[in-house]
């Protein structure tokens, strides 16, 4: 079974134990991901967030024999709890499945793609913030967290261009 997984944040340049069988590429399906998830180190992550609009992710083939060990793969590198419903976005791409991401995936002989599903959070788990929300939050770090949030977002590959990252690049020159 062909899977690969779909990024757009610190997966790519910090997978740790995740199974990659390639390099990441950079042609990726259009998702919409925005800076809108406090991690648990303090930066303002990416996520999909339904509002956002799309740009071009990153995607890694996996070194699995099945879907169920990709899940957990990918659950275990972002620290996502086994018992947590959501967290991890699964597509099969064989059968009856439609739509853009499904003819992505078909396109590049992939029989299955998934991806960090964890949504928006700041103070409240599911609500995007508002850019001037974002905004605050970063100017309201100092020290590591600070330096963190902004080696995070400095971090990014460019071509994750949204904007709030346009927003924060503006206001805060990061």
């Amino acid at each position: 079974m062909q899977i690969g997984c779909l990024g757009w944040g610190s997966l790519i340049w910090k997978p740790e134990a995740l199974p990659l069988a390639s390099e990441w590429f950079m042609d990726g399906p259009a998702s919409p991901i925005e800076f809108s998830r406090v991690g648990d180190g303090g930066e303002l992550a990416t996520a999909i967030c339904m509002n956002a609009p799309p740009c071009q992710v990153y995607w890694a083939a996996l070194a699995v024999d099945s879907l169920d060990r990709a899940c957990a793969a990918l659950r275990d590198r972002e620290q996502i709890p086994a018992a947590r419903e959501d967290g991890v976005g699964v597509l099969v791409a064989a059968g009856s499945s439609t739509g853009p991401l499904a003819q992505w995936a078909r396109e590049r002989q992939l029989d299955a793609v998934i991806w960090t599903a964890l949504p928006p959070r700041l103070n409240t788990e599911g609500r995007l913030p508002t850019e001037e929300e974002a905004l605050a939050y970063l100017r309201s770090l100092t020290g590591e967290k600070a330096q963190h949030a902004r080696q995070y977002i400095r971090q990014v590959p460019a071509q994750i261009d949204t904007p709030y990252r346009r927003a924060i690049h503006r206001h805060l020159g990061w």
